[in-house]
């Protein structure tokens, strides 16, 4: 037996030693192949795992339908595409916070996909990688993110500078909307939702919930605590409208934290729950009749609530919402100068921005992407497939969004749904927000440290509340 566990051994050896000569090539592939650590929030990419019934059958006869991992997928195009190896290594976080402590930590990521605000610290930071001249190169039809992007989201992002560079050089949007209210217009009035004061409202007392986000809840305190002088007629229709808007969205003086405080602790008074995820079932169970609500998490609780045979609404207050975007960017330590992994970080924010795989995104994680398309209708294709009224309706009314697909004066007339009349105040209005709600919407900025501090100190007694 000693014999044969001597020959055994001996082959062993022999055969791993074999297969590492002739695998000689095992390292240098390992080598050649780039890896790409890529961290995004949680469920934010197509797992693929559809059934065949949700097949998407679009009216050019496109069909699409998510099998596989998007992020999958994406190596095996890399390679077709680019003759390289690329294996992606993918993680998610929860909050801004919690990427940004992980990368203080110690972990390194080459592309990651914070909020606009974190874009704009790292940028601060100049821990950004800015995109390559071959990238943003509107010629090539490969890069779809440049020819695809939405008119409308590439002025924002053009309009936002942090020590003179745009957050168009560092930043790469990929889902956005704004912050409004779902609520069951059976129990709550139309009159009601057109102001943020509602939730302090007695009448809705532990039937209303609000956000455990710092920064969501604070721009809507700010919006009760300015409403008199946000709906003057002498504030919206002076010249520097937006510019006055966003300083008025972006006070973080001592005075003012104060009184926001006093606002969000009656507010959390009159809450049913203060909460990120469960207002959704809170609301298509019931428990609650609004919700402060991001517009993408409004358009799943109307349709999980639909398949329950309840219509809920949703509204955006008129004195002011948050424009937000979550986008992807480059950190420099991951990219570290290597032109091979900042090509294959560039080439990823292509692939997911290919039409048909914005479709697939928007349809898996239910909010709305940055890209109209460019030559392609496939996402506006998607938008009637997802709201445009059946031949037989017969209380139809158009809704235009030639805003987002489009600049051209000539096309503006292309893009304009024929939805469900009552579409207006549902899925249709948070998922494409109507221009007078953008108008009246302002980005967040990146708040400094004592900003920061000051902010963090009174979230902290409103959430041990």
């Amino acid at each position: 037996m000693k014999e044969i566990r001597k020959y055994r051994h001996f082959f062993l050896v022999l055969f791993v030693f074999v297969c590492m000569s002739l695998n000689g090539c095992g390292e240098e592939q390992a080598e050649d192949e780039t890896v790409l650590r890529i961290a995004n929030w949680e469920e934010y990419l197509d797992e693929g795992g559809w059934d065949e019934d949700e097949t998407i059958e679009l009216e050019d006869g496109t069909e699409i339908l998510g099998e596989n991992n998007m992020a999958e997928e994406f190596e095996t195009w890399y390679e077709e595409t680019y003759g390289e190896k690329v294996q992606v290594e993918y993680s998610t976080f929860g909050t801004n916070e919690d990427l940004y402590n992980q990368m203080t930590l110690g972990d390194t990521f080459d592309l990651v996909c914070p909020s606009e605000y974190m874009i704009m610290k790292l940028m601060k930071e100049k821990k950004l990688e800015p995109f390559s001249e071959e990238f943003l190169d509107h010629e090539n039809p490969e890069n779809y993110y440049v020819r695809g992007l939405s008119p409308y989201i590439r002025n924002v992002f053009d309009g936002l500078e942090i020590e003179g560079e745009t957050l168009s050089q560092y930043g790469a949007g990929y889902m956005w909307g704004v912050m409004g209210i779902v609520y069951n217009p059976d129990v709550v009035s139309a009159e009601d939702v057109k102001h943020w004061s509602m939730l302090l409202n007695p009448k809705y007392e532990k039937q209303i919930t609000m956000k455990d986000s710092i920064r969501d809840s604070y721009i809507v305190a700010l919006g009760i605590l300015q409403e008199k002088e946000l709906l003057s007629p002498a504030f919206r229709s002076a010249a520097d409208y937006k510019k006055r808007l966003t300083a008025k969205l972006n006070d973080t003086s001592q005075a003012t934290v104060d009184k926001v405080e006093d606002i969000l602790d009656r507010m959390r008074g009159n809450a049913y729950s203060l909460e990120t995820d469960s207002g959704k079932a809170d609301m298509v169970t019931g428990k609650v009749v609004a919700n402060m609500q991001w517009s993408g998490d409004g358009v799943y609780t109307m349709d999980q609530a639909e398949e329950d045979g309840l219509e809920l609404s949703y509204a955006v207050p008129e004195e002011c919402s948050n424009l937000w975007f979550d986008g992807f960017c480059m950190m420099k330590d991951g990219i570290g100068g290597d032109e091979k992994k900042k090509r294959a970080a560039e080439a990823f924010i292509n692939y997911i921005s290919r039409p048909d795989n914005v479709v697939r995104n928007m349809y898996y994680v239910g909010y709305t992407s940055v890209i109209a398309g460019g030559d392609s209708d496939l996402v506006y294709q998607y938008a009637d497939w997802c709201y445009g009224a059946e031949e037989e309706e017969e209380e139809t009314a158009e809704y235009p969004l030639a805003y987002f697909f489009s600049d051209s004066e000539d096309k503006k007339g292309k893009y304009t749904l024929e939805v469900p009349a009552d579409q207006i105040t549902r899925q249709v209005c948070a998922q494409y927000p109507p221009e007078d709600v953008l108008r009246r919407s302002a980005v967040m900025q990146c708040f400094d440290d004592e900003a920061n501090k000051r902010i963090s100190k009174m979230w902290i007694n409103i959430r041990c509340w």
